[in-house]
């Protein structure tokens, strides 16, 4: 992927992406430089926002689109010229026939409906009905992304691997401490990446190839985190990102990679579909490890009670 602004290499002859699918799959490869066509940052970051929001993609105009995605309607155009369509109306049709009759789209349709609507006469609710409305559709976009295979392959690394350790900071540090405390509960050596605040250097230097690095960040992305993605991986670990588009710096060296839209009218970063997504995984990671899960949580009250820790 190149570094200017916008610039690239069309796509070599051929039949261009004709499925969501393959197009979402296409900005992963184009990220790690594995592609046959080359972006531009700036072209790659608007590919990544197409691919995550199919239905914007598919009912809004060429202008409409321009002015959502902060670029020109000539960018649009170049983009899905470079990708092998005759133009953006060709581009645009794997958009349409993603979402027509589709049922994952439907109750997010179906939000959007809902914050159109008039809200009620009370101004101190409109925030939390508000709030609860961008989340609804924030999760239903992940929901319409998800992979199985890759949701079991991530389950299983969670569950069988030596070791495992989550990083993020700032506000995602309240994840990486929630994701850790929650697989804590079902397996051992489970930690945050630098819980003894020695430096990220040093605890990447007591892992070894098969443990597990999940790393979590979104735009704009803590430089530090996305350094750990890249180190992790050369160091034949395993990585698993957690982050919001396919062009974050995060996606590219990982192994898994899992994209939660947040966008709503938080002065900050929406969290709350990250925390969805982090309770669906470790569900899955308790129903992967079965029995010893069970063990594991009988364990922990046992503890608990002998300890009178609990009222």
């Amino acid at each position: 992927m190149k570094h200017e602004d916008d610039g690239g290499a069309a796509i070599s002859p051929g039949e261009p992406p004709r499925t969501i699918e393959a197009l979402r799959a296409l900005t992963l490869d184009i990220g790690r430089d594995g592609a046959s066509v080359s972006l531009g940052l700036k072209a790659h970051g608007v590919l990544a926002k197409l691919v995550d929001m199919p239905e914007q993609a598919a009912v809004r105009s060429i202008s409409e689109l321009g002015l959502l995605l902060g670029v020109n309607a000539s960018t649009l155009t170049r983009l899905a010229k470079r990708l092998g369509f005759a133009g953006f109306s060709d581009f645009q049709s794997v958009f349409r026939e993603a979402i027509a009759d589709d049922k994952r789209y439907f109750y997010s349709r179906q939000v959007g409906r809902l914050l159109k609507a008039e809200k009620g006469p009370v101004a101190e609710i409109e925030p939390f009905e508000r709030l609860a409305g961008e989340t609804a559709a924030n999760v239903q976009s992940f929901l319409a992304q998800l992979d199985p295979a890759t949701l079991d392959a991530a389950a299983k690394l969670l569950a069988t691997a030596r070791r495992v350790r989550f990083h993020g900071i700032r506000q995602f540090h309240s994840l990486a401490s929630f994701l850790t405390y929650g697989l804590g509960m079902l397996r051992g050596d489970v930690a945050l990446l630098d819980a003894p605040r020695l430096g990220v250097a040093e605890a990447l230097s007591q892992l070894a190839p098969g443990d597990v690095v999940v790393v979590a960040s979104c735009a704009p992305y803590t430089r530090s985190v996305a350094k750990v993605s890249e180190i992790a991986s050369s160091c034949g670990l395993e990585v698993i990102a957690i982050t919001d588009t396919r062009s974050s710096p995060l996606a590219a060296p990982a192994r898994h990679a899992f994209f939660i839209p947040h966008a709503s009218s938080f002065y900050s970063n929406s969290m709350a579909a990250y925390v969805v997504f982090a309770e669906g995984l470790l569900n899955l990671v308790a129903r992967e490890l079965g029995d010893d899960a069970a063990t594991a949580l009988a364990e922990r009250e046992r503890l608990i009670a002998e300890m009178n820790v609990e009222m």
